[in-house]
């Protein structure tokens, strides 16, 4: 029997490792919801480019992927946040070929735009 010689999946580089892994509509019981799964590069590529508002070739560099493979896992992760929200479903973050950098769950990297840190990456904005 003639097998197919797919290619192996190429690790990602991830700066982020979420605290909280799931979310959920409010009021609906989780045993009741559909469940989607955004894997840990996914995220991480919705981070670089829609949080930290980076160009996908640097933020390709950054996982130490291909601009092209970015650009399908920022689809995939777009596609599955839209699903999630427009269809009232739960998220979970968790998985995917991913190593992670040194970070501890949930210390946003120092190039996150976020309120609690007060700094900002390019677009970002400051409080």
């Amino acid at each position: 029997m003639l097998q197919s010689m797919s290619r192996p999946v190429q690790t990602r580089r991830i700066e982020f490792v979420p605290r909280a892994n799931f979310f959920k509509p409010v009021g609906v019981p989780r045993v009741d919801l559909e469940e989607v799964t955004l894997t840990l590069d996914e995220l991480e590529a919705l981070r670089l480019a829609d949080l930290n508002d980076l160009y996908q070739e640097e933020a390709a560099t950054r996982m130490d992927i291909s601009r092209s493979a970015f650009a399908r896992t920022l689809q995939s992760a777009r596609q599955k946040v839209a699903d999630a929200l427009t269809h009232g479903k739960s998220l979970r973050m968790e998985g995917g070929p991913v190593k992670a950098d040194a970070i501890p769950a949930g210390i946003c990297p120092g190039d996150c735009p976020c309120r609690q840190h007060r700094h900002r990456g390019r677009g970002g904005w400051r409080r």
